[in-house]
């Protein structure tokens, strides 16, 4: 009985060492694949990134990461595919800024606000450019505003859906410019070249970077970066002209809102590294991809403000009407 009455009093303590290291045992993370979701159709800049990104980002972290293309409503069917999964960082997705803060600002029913989310970091700025096929009789950008103004509603203008970077630059050239091109939205850029070459559309909103890299049968008129782009130094900004417009394509990513904060945290320092590491730096330029890293706290504040920006932009002149 003795020992039997010694037996029963040391189980709760054998039975407490075994599940003490369960309990100070941290969750394995990813273990599962990672999705990555780009908002737009394969073969675009956004797209370009995403793959380049998720090849380096499965390094840190350990585990696949399988880019998954869900294009449509210039957007954002992916970003609110993101807003809605499971708050568990296995599913991210790669953003575009303005169509991160201008979607929700335009639609009557947003599918997604800038709350929906945990910022992990931006990772690229690519400035927003207007181009024409290499065969265009519009001979620079010039031309292109001398003809638009003699024959306003005529020359048709190709853009990656309403309230993208290419969609906003065009409103704001036309409201700078004075005048009136007709817009044609398409669900990506590769679809857009495409109809470019084909000459189905007379000018593109393509980035540079996406010019750049593949500029055969293609002409690039202007750019929308602060600064001339060393990707194409012979073409001129828009403040160079005259114009006060300036647009970019920022990609970041970014998870559900409600991920838990060491899983973002994790996520944080990966892409961090990644933004540092020489192999994907040249990969970057080797793409034509101008890089601009801002951590995620900063990158929000940033958005804040751009977020302000558009709402006035909105109140001037609704751009879904533009």
């Amino acid at each position: 009985m003795t020992h039997l009455i010694r037996r029963r009093a040391l189980l709760p303590l054998a039975s407490g060492l075994l599940a003490a290291p369960a309990l100070g045992q941290t969750r394995r993370y990813p273990d599962r694949p990672v999705e990555l979701i780009v908002g737009f159709a394969a073969g675009g800049g956004t797209d370009v990134t995403a793959r380049t990104v998720a090849r380096f980002l499965e390094r840190e972290l350990g585990g696949a990461v399988v880019v998954n293309n869900r294009p449509g409503a210039s957007g954002e069917i992916g970003l609110s595919y993101v807003a809605r999964s499971r708050p568990d960082g296995h599913v991210l997705g790669i953003t575009n800024m303005p169509g991160l803060v201008s979607l929700p600002i335009e639609r009557r029913a947003p599918q997604f606000t800038l709350n929906d989310f945990e910022y992990v970091a931006n990772l690229v700025a690519d400035p927003s450019a207007f181009s024409v096929h290499a065969t265009s009789p519009i001979r620079d950008f010039d031309d292109l505003v001398a003809r638009a103004r003699q024959a306003p509603e005529t020359i048709s203008f190709g853009s990656t859906g309403v309230g993208t970077d290419e969609h906003l630059a065009l409103v704001l050239f036309q409201a700078a410019a004075g005048v009136k091109l007709v817009h044609v939205p398409f669900p990506g850029a590769g679809p857009m070249r495409t109809a470019m070459l084909g000459r189905q559309v007379e000018v593109g909103g393509l980035n540079v970077g996406e010019v750049a890299a593949t500029p055969s049968g293609l002409r690039m008129l202007v750019q929308g970066g602060t600064t001339r782009s060393a990707f194409a130094p012979d073409v001129p900004t828009f403040r160079e002209t005259g114009l006060d417009v300036a647009m970019s394509s920022e990609r970041g990513i970014v998870v559900a809102k409600g991920t838990p904060e060491d899983l973002v945290a994790r996520l944080r320092e990966a892409t961090a590294k990644v933004a540092r590491d020489p192999g994907f730096q040249e990969q970057c330029r080797a793409q034509f991809t101008e890089l601009d890293y801002v951590d995620g706290p900063a990158w929000r504040a940033r958005l804040a403000e751009a977020d302000a920006r558009f709402r006035q932009m909105w109140q001037r002149q609704p751009w879904a009407e533009a």
